[in-house]
C-alpha cells in the first residue's frame, strides 16, 4: 500500500464529512417538505418548537431534532436567546416558496429517487441493459418537475423564446407548438399561459406523467388551449408545427438523431426546433465543477441508463456539450444550429432545416 499524504487525507476526510452531512440534510429536506414544516415557517416569524408543533401537527420531540439538524446545516435560522427557529427570506425562497426562482426542494426529491433506485442501476451497470425512466421510483417524476419548473418560470418566456428568431411573434399571433418529453407539463402550461392565441400539445411516453399534466392544465385554467397525449419522440403525431420544443430530455433518448429526423418531418415551413439541455462544456476538464458534479451524478443514475434502455442507446449523457448536440441535429438533417442563449444551468439552441 502506498503511503498517503496525511494532510491531503485529512482534507479529503473533511470534505467527506461535509458530503455526508449534505446527504443526510437532503433526506431531512424531503421530510420537512412532506410534512409541511417549511411552509408553516414561510412568513419568517420566529417560533418555539412548541408553537411550530401546534401549527404543523408534528410531534415536538421529532420536530426539535429536525430543527436542530436544519439549523446546523444553516437551512433554518436559530436564535439562541429566545430558543426560537425561523426562515430567513432566502431560506424561504429555497425551501418554502414553490414558485420562487430559487426553489430547490425538487432537486432533493431527484436525489431521493437515486438512493431508492440504486440497486436497479447497479444491475444495469453489471448487465448493460439500462433502466427506463418509467422504471424509477415516482419521486423522480415529481422531483424533476419541481426542480426544473423554477428555471422555466424565470427564463422560458422572458429570455429563451425571445432569443429565437421570429418565434415570439408567431406565438403571440397564434402558432402550433409540440412540447416533446413534457413530463408533468410545466413548460407546456407556462407557454400556454403566456401565449393564449397559440395551441400547445405536450407529448410524453410516460402515461402517469401525461395524466398528471392534464390535471395541472385544468388547475391552471389553460385546458382550452393545451392538449396532452402519450407518445414517443420518434412517433408523436401532427404536422406543420411552428415550433417543436424539447426541454432537458434529448440526452435521455436512445436515438436522439431519429427523434430529430421525426421533428424535421413534423415542422412547418420555417419551423423551429427548440432544444434546452443542461449546461456543459465540450471537454470533461471544464465540467469538473459543482454544476458538473450534480449533472454527472444525475446522468450516471438516471439519464444514461434511460438512453441505454432504448433502441440505439446512444447514451449522450446530461453533460453532452454543444459539439455532440450539434452533431445530433446535423445528422438528423438540419442545417442551422445556433446557441441562442444560456444560463448557468442550461443551454438553449435554435435549430432549423
Amino acid at each position: 500500500m502506498r503511503e498517503p499524504d496525511m494532510q491531503k487525507l485529512d482534507a479529503l476526510v473533511g470534505r467527506l464529512v461535509g458530503d455526508v452531512g449534505a446527504a443526510m440534510s437532503g433526506a431531512l429536506v424531503v421530510l420537512g417538505d412532506q410534512v409541511g414544516i417549511y411552509k408553516a415557517m414561510a412568513d419568517g416569524t420566529p417560533l418555539s418548537v412548541e408553537q411550530l408543533a401546534a401549527k404543523t401537527g408534528v410531534k415536538e420531540r421529532y420536530l426539535r431534532e429536525w430543527l436542530s439538524a436544519q439549523a446546523a446545516a444553516d437551512y433554518v435560522a436559530y436564535d439562541e436567546k429566545t430558543d426560537r427557529f425561523s426562515l430567513t427570506p432566502e431560506q424561504a425562497m429555497v425551501f418554502a416558496e414553490e414558485n420562487s426562482p430559487a426553489f430547490f426542494v425538487g432537486a432533493f426529491e431527484v436525489v431521493q429517487s437515486m438512493w431508492m433506485d440504486e440497486s436497479k442501476v447497479a444491475d444495469a451497470f453489471r448487465t448493460g441493459k439500462g433502466l427506463g425512466w418509467h422504471e424509477h421510483s415516482t419521486c423522480l417524476f415529481r422531483g424533476t418537475e419541481r426542480f426544473f419548473r423554477p428555471g422555466y418560470n424565470s427564463h422560458l418566456v422572458a429570455e429563451w423564446i425571445p432569443a429565437l428568431a421570429g418565434v415570439e411573434a408567431k406565438l403571440k399571433a397564434g402558432a402550433s407548438v409540440a412540447d416533446v418529453g413534457c413530463g408533468h407539463g410545466a413548460s407546456t402550461i407556462l407557454m400556454a399561459q403566456a401565449y393564449p392565441a397559440s395551441r400547445f400539445t405536450g407529448f410524453d411516453y410516460h402515461g402517469p406523467s401525461i395524466e398528471r399534466a392534464k390535471a395541472a392544465a385544468k388547475d391552471a385554467g389553460v385546458a382550452d388551449r393545451v392538449t396532452f397525449e402519450q407518445g414517443s419522440a420518434a412517433e408523436f403525431p401532427g404536422r406543420g408545427y411552428d415550433m417543436v420544443a424539447m426541454f432537458d430530455c434529448l440526452h435521455d433518448m436512445g436515438d436522439p438523431v431519429g427523434a430529430g429526423r421525426h421533428v424535421k418531418e413534423t415542422l412547418g415551413p420555417n419551423g423551429t426546433w427548440l432544444i434546452v439541455e443542461p449546461f456543459a462544456h465540450d471537454n470533461l476538464k471544464d465540467n469538473l465543477n459543482p454544476v458538473g458534479r450534480v449533472y454527472y451524478g444525475a446522468s450516471t443514475m438516471i439519464c444514461t441508463p434511460a438512453s441505454l434502455s432504448q433502441e440505439v442507446g446512444l447514451g449522450l449523457g446530461a453533460q453532452a456539450g454543444e459539439m455532440k448536440l450539434r452533431k445530433v441535429a446535423l445528422d438528423a438533417g438540419f442545417t442551422h444550429f445556433r446557441r441562442a442563449t444560456e444560463t448557468p444551468f442550461n443551454m438553449v439552441f435554435e435549430v432549423r432545416a
